[in-house]
């Protein structure tokens, strides 16, 4: 509930899908890197200290994302609680490519 409105308005974060198999994606996703592949891939992530939003399809994969990226110096880290699930029950939509 609270990261829709934000999403509307001009957003000052990146936006990532760790989330594998694809299962669809919120709105202005910038990004899909599978959680497990997250430390091989930072050169796509932005500054160290600018802000990250990663969500998955329940939360756990997101979590494990969240660690590596701080494990790596990321200090701006945020999850979507609940991730997609919660999302949709909020009664959000989820898009596909």
């Amino acid at each position: 509930a609270e990261l829709a409105p934000v999403l509307e308005q001009n957003k000052s974060f990146t936006l990532v899908n760790v989330h594998i198999p694809y299962a669809g994606e919120l709105p202005k996703t910038d990004l899909f890197i599978p959680f497990n592949e997250i430390g091989a891939n930072l050169e796509k992530l932005p500054d160290k200290d600018t802000s990250i939003v990663i969500y998955c399809r329940s939360g756990n994969m997101s979590t494990q994302a969240a660690a590596e990226l701080a494990a790596a110096g990321y200090t701006q880290i945020y999850e979507l609680d609940g991730g997609t699930v919660a999302w949709q029950s909020a009664g959000y939509t989820l898009l596909d490519k």
